[in-house]
């Protein structure tokens, strides 16, 4: 069985960030020192200080 993708699904480009992602992982493999801020980064905390600010404005 042959499956074909309708027009628009065919015309979706691929995710940037995903791309971006692959190629942090590509240069931190070659050892580069990277920090990456595609999907899902940076993976630390929030800083205290970012958060009450945020909170903050979330209340005012």
């Amino acid at each position: 069985m042959s499956l074909e993708l309708s027009k628009k699904a065919a015309a979706v480009k691929p995710s940037s960030t995903l791309a971006i992602t692959a190629r942090a992982k590509e240069l931190k493999a070659a050892g580069k020192d990277v920090v990456g801020f595609g999907a899902g980064e940076p993976d630390f905390a929030t800083p205290d200080n970012i958060c009450n600010a945020a909170i903050q404005a979330i209340k005012d």
